[in-house]
Parts: C-alpha cells; structure tokens; sequence
C-alpha cells in the first residue's frame, strides 16, 4: 500500500464549532414564517426579512404578538438568573445596572431578548428573560465584571435555563 489511507479508514468526528441543538422546542417560536410584514402591536417590533427587528411597520401590516411580548402576556420565561451572596448584597444596585445595561444592549439590536421581571427578596434576587441565550450572557458578564461563581442549568423539562451568579 502507498501510505494512503482507504476511504473506510475515515471515521465521521462531529464538528465542535457549532452550538448544541436546542434541548427541546420552543413553543414560543413559530412553527412557519409569520407573514412579513407582521407588527407586534404591544412593543413595535416587526418583523421583516426573516426576522423580528425595530423599525417602522409598513401601512397594512398584519398584527401578532412577537414571541416575547407573548412569553411576557403568559409569564412563561426562556431564562432565570438568581443573584446572592454578600457581594451582591453589598453592590446590588451597581450589579442590577450593569443586568440592565447587558439587557438593552441586546435588546436594541434583538427585540426578542428581553428582562420580563426583577423580584427582590432579603437574600437575593431573581431575574427573569424572555430568551435563553440573553440569561447565560448576562451571566457571563457579571462572571468577567466581577468573578465569582455562575452556574447554568436547564430544567428537567429543558424548557427554562435556570444560572446563578453568586459571590
């Protein structure tokens, strides 16, 4: 043999520059295209060109909740970030500016990522978002602001990803 492999030699090996398959499907996702142009009549969002955005509705666009509004309407979260230990005890107002400046960040550019609520108790703080990815970001950005220990996981119904940041 000349040193070349057989074709059968070759085994398939998995790429790893992709992000895993969500774990379940997202009822709040749409099952087809909404047709375009569709406005969501609580925020504004529109969706255009295959996607939701900001922008100004064309006159006759149809009217539908985007998939945040109505996780928001449903109080359904994609994501819940808790926040505790005495660190944040003692910076609570500065770590909250810095979830809310992550949020409208990402939410000038993507209207479905949003904060739905901020529930405050002795202890601690819990956070909720309309999507997943929004939730492990912030997380990620309170972990490189400030250290400390962020945890992620998704529930048993994989439908909710629950991180915690505490320090």
């Amino acid at each position: 043999m000349t040193g070349r492999k057989k074709r059968e030699d070759y085994s398939h090996q998995p790429r790893r520059d992709r992000m895993d398959a969500e774990r379940v499907s997202d009822p709040y996702r749409a099952r087809g295209k909404w047709p375009e142009p569709t406005t969501c009549p609580e925020c504004g969002a529109i969706f255009h060109h295959g996607h939701w955005q900001w922008g100004t509705a064309p006159e006759g666009a149809e009217q539908h909740l985007c998939p945040a509004c109505h996780r928001i309407h449903d109080r359904v979260p994609a994501g819940q970030l808790t926040l505790s230990g005495e660190f944040f005890a003692e910076h609570r107002e500065e770590i909250l500016h810095l979830v809310r400046h992550a949020e409208s960040k990402a939410k000038a550019e993507h209207p479905l990522e949003r904060i739905m609520d901020i529930k405050e108790a002795a202890d601690h703080t819990v956070v909720t978002f309309t999507d997943s990815h929004l939730v492990h970001g912030v997380g990620e950005a309170l972990r490189h602001a400030y250290h400390g220990e962020m945890k992620s996981q998704y529930t048993d119904e994989g439908d909710l990803l629950r991180v915690t940041w505490s320090r």
